[in-house]
């Protein structure tokens, strides 16, 4: 299997470095807040494996994707923009979409407003309602923006705390955490996104999912030590939107969408059935 090939493109002042790898029909990860384009099928390559071509990017202000022009241009137009831009980099007609948290949000916003561009829908422990996050939400954002400037990835974890997960995974969550925000070149621009993300939205309340007309699989999580995705948001999008396929892991197993292997085998079956 050959290596991924990367890029680079610019759109809007911001550039957008990404790669792909694989051959076939097109498949467009969209990863999550304060993550990168390696945080969402962790490494896995079984998608190419089952004859895809795979494409991934830093979302501005992420990984080694340069900032937004302004902190106010940390939105989910903005991020959806970004997202064509990069299809029609690699001329990339139509394409499956991939998206975590924010990515999924991102994902659901593109097929809405350019339908014509997406065939699937993968939507990945899915966190927003269709509204800016309420004054509380907020509150706790804009505090780990703030730790993050004023004392990187160790103060961002700090200001986790307490995790409710038993003591003896918590080192092993908190080196996680600090590897993750270590990926970006531009740790300034992760904060002004973690601001700026929670007061834009994607699509204008819940009830909009059920315009969306493309096949559709939902993967939830029953983590929780994660209460930024709770199981309910998901169980929502798929009873909303039409003809929707629903997956979570079994109770007591770790999340599915943390595992990469078994994340990109559930994404290639739902994609044999499109």
């Amino acid at each position: 299997m050959s290596e991924p090939i990367e890029f680079v493109l610019t759109r809007d002042e911001v550039g957008l470095a990404g790669e792909e790898a694989g051959t076939g029909d097109a498949v467009l990860l969209l990863h999550g807040l304060s993550a990168t384009r390696r945080y969402l099928v962790h490494g896995s390559r079984a998608l190419e494996r089952a004859g895809h071509r795979v494409v991934a990017f830093d979302a501005r202000g992420h990984g080694v994707s340069s900032p937004a022009p302004t902190p106010d241009d940390y939105t989910y137009p903005a991020m959806v923009d970004d997202a064509v831009a990069v299809l029609d980099h690699l001329r990339i007609e139509r394409a499956h979409l991939v998206g975590q948290s924010m990515g999924s949000a991102t994902a659901v916003a593109l097929a809405l407003t350019h339908p014509g561009r997406v065939r699937s829908l993968t939507i990945i422990t899915p966190a927003h309602r269709g509204a800016p996050s309420g004054a509380q939400a907020l509150e706790r954002w804009d505090a780990l923006a703030a730790a993050l400037e004023e004392g990187g990835p160790d103060a961002f974890v700090a200001a986790l705390e307490p995790f409710s997960i038993e003591e003896r995974f918590r080192d092993s969550v908190r080196r996680v955490i600090r590897q993750r925000l270590g990926r970006h070149a531009h740790p300034e621009a992760v904060a002004d996104a973690l601001r700026g993300v929670p007061r834009s939205h994607a699509f204008e309340g819940m009830e909009a999912l059920e315009g969306l007309a493309v096949p559709t699989l939902v993967v939830g999580s029953r983590d929780e030590a994660d209460p930024d995705h709770p199981l309910a948001v998901a169980e929502e999008y798929a009873a909303l939107i039409p003809g929707a396929t629903y997956t979570v892991e079994e109770p007591g197993q770790s999340p599915l969408a943390w595992r990469g292997g078994a994340l990109s085998k559930a994404i290639a079956a739902h994609l044999r059935t499109v």
